[in-house]
């Protein structure tokens, strides 16, 4: 299990994280997801800090909070060193009725920390995320909030999930200016057959040291060999109750039916050279894996020893690639003399 910098700071992090989003499994929409309560759910953290995984993702929502309850739960009972595990649990959506119970306002943030802080028995969380992008709350008065959290020690960096790169961008401006805590990661939906955020995120990431932590990396199963083009899953299965997140099918059966031949090449299944193709990526800084079951954790484990060749991971950028668009057609097309002496080419 190799291990990255998280962002420009010091704090390595595992290239594999444990999500828990399949912990608790309350009601509704996070029933289909995953219902592990402790015994079960503690099993697989145990399993996952065994294989070498240092970093745990959690959110305040997941399960209306159970989720980081056996989160919080299971560490304590595993007696995990606190200085050992890297914990990062989000804040931004629904957790009360009132109109303050949500958003990324100081209001709910900080009341968000004190309740995450509480379910999962920390006295700090070490990456605290925004979920998601809140039209209603200035970006200075989150950054300002966030970074308050900071300086009390409740929480040690913070980074945000699911913004546009000029989002992400204006609030390290603001950081900058002011002298407060910067967005240090970027969680985002990426896979081999939803390539979306390499058109915008992806250099504004490079260019900004800002880290990428990878969601639903099969794709919400889609991903993990039991679907194809003439393949019906399974009935239970996440896909067949829960189709999300949205990716153009016709693409993704195409590179389900690219890995197929390589994993066999390599004695593999298709979801571990998902994973692979992800972990290959540079941008990349750690991949959330989430399990219902021991087996599915231990096949997304193994895919840190998955070395892609160069031929393999040229034919499955060929079978993915994003249409072009504009300006990026435009960048290619007017660049390309000054790429060229940049790589020492005359002329």
């Amino acid at each position: 299990m190799r291990n990255h910098p998280l962002g420009r700071t010091g704090l390595f992090v595992s290239e594999l994280c444990l999500g828990t989003m399949t912990f608790g499994g309350s009601d509704g929409i996070w029933s289909q997801i995953g219902d592990l309560q402790q015994a079960d759910a503690e099993r697989l953290v145990g399993q996952a800090l065994d294989a070498g995984i240092n970093f745990i993702d959690t959110a305040d929502v997941y399960s209306g909070g159970l989720s980081e309850q056996i989160t919080g739960q299971a560490l304590k009972n595993l007696q995990v060193p606190r200085d050992s595990v890297v914990v990062a649990t989000k804040v931004f959506g629904e957790t009360g009725p009132g109109p303050n119970a949500r958003g990324a306002s100081r209001s709910h943030i900080m009341d968000g920390l004190k309740a995450s802080l509480k379910r999962l028995q920390l006295d700090h969380v070490d990456l605290y995320q925004i979920h998601g992008f809140d039209p209603a709350t200035p970006i200075e008065e989150t950054v300002r909030a966030l970074d308050q959290l900071v300086r009390q020690g409740h929480v040690r960096y913070v980074g945000v999930s699911n913004w546009a790169a000029w989002q992400i961008v204006k609030a390290l401006g603001i950081a900058e200016r002011w002298g407060l805590a910067r967005f240090e990661s970027l969680q985002a939906y990426y896979t081999v057959a939803g390539r979306d955020l390499e058109r915008e995120l992806v250099p504004m990431l490079k260019s900004e040291g800002v880290g990428l932590m990878v969601w639903s990396p099969l794709a919400g199963g889609l991903l993990s060999g039991k679907y194809g083009r003439e393949q019906q899953a399974e009935q239970g299965s996440r896909r067949v109750s829960f189709d999300f997140p949205p990716v153009d099918k016709d693409r993704a059966w195409d590179c389900v039916d690219a890995m197929r031949p390589i994993a066999a090449a390599h004695g593999v299944s298709v979801a571990q050279v998902a994973l692979a193709w992800l972990l290959h990526q540079p941008q990349v800084t750690s991949v959330i894996v989430g399990a219902r079951r021991a087996e599915q954790l231990a096949d997304n484990l193994a895919a840190t020893q998955v070395a892609l060749s160069a031929a393999e991971l040229a034919q499955l950028d060929q079978v993915s690639r994003l249409p072009a668009e504009y300006p990026g057609w435009m960048f290619a097309r007017q660049g390309e003399n000054r790429r060229k002496q940049l790589a020492g080419a005359p002329g």
